[in-house]
């Protein structure tokens, strides 16, 4: 799930109906499990990315220094790179670190767009308990 997909949804969801009030304080936990469970999953997703890109750099590092099998080598690339900051250079401009980098930066942004989100759900009960003490007010009970 992408975070314009969550975006739409939130925007559906985060609508509280003033005429019925009791229904949008029952919705609360369904709302909070299906955010949760979409935070979960792209908590997952951020994990399993930075495990491959773990994997990446390792692959790109021995590829970099000469150390990689000699099929790895089909690529134009074949110098063997001695200098640290050389090495590091080489590395963050490559593609396929770069990738999976802003991969993990986009799970980044959808976690914090999911954690507002939770702390909106959380304080729902609030905004709820408002919306009827204005009601009262309005018609003279407060």
């Amino acid at each position: 799930m992408n975070i314009e997909e969550i975006q739409k949804m939130w925007k559906e969801d985060s609508y509280i109906d003033p005429d019925n009030l009791h229904l949008e304080s029952l919705k609360i936990p369904q709302l909070h499990s299906k955010y949760y469970e979409i935070f979960n999953n792209t908590l997952l997703l951020k994990k399993k990315a930075i495990e491959e890109k773990n994997k990446l750099r390792l692959k790109k590092y021995e590829y970099y220094t000469g150390k990689a099998d000699p099929e790895e080598y089909k690529e134009v690339y074949q110098k063997k790179i001695r200098d640290k900051e050389h090495l590091q250079n080489c590395m963050s401009a490559d593609d396929d670190i770069s990738k999976s980098s802003l991969k993990i930066e986009y799970y980044d942004a959808t976690l914090n767009y999911l954690s507002d989100i939770l702390k909106m759900i959380h304080s729902r009960t609030y905004q709820v308990k408002n919306c009827i003490e204005y009601q009262k007010y309005i018609s003279g009970y407060g």
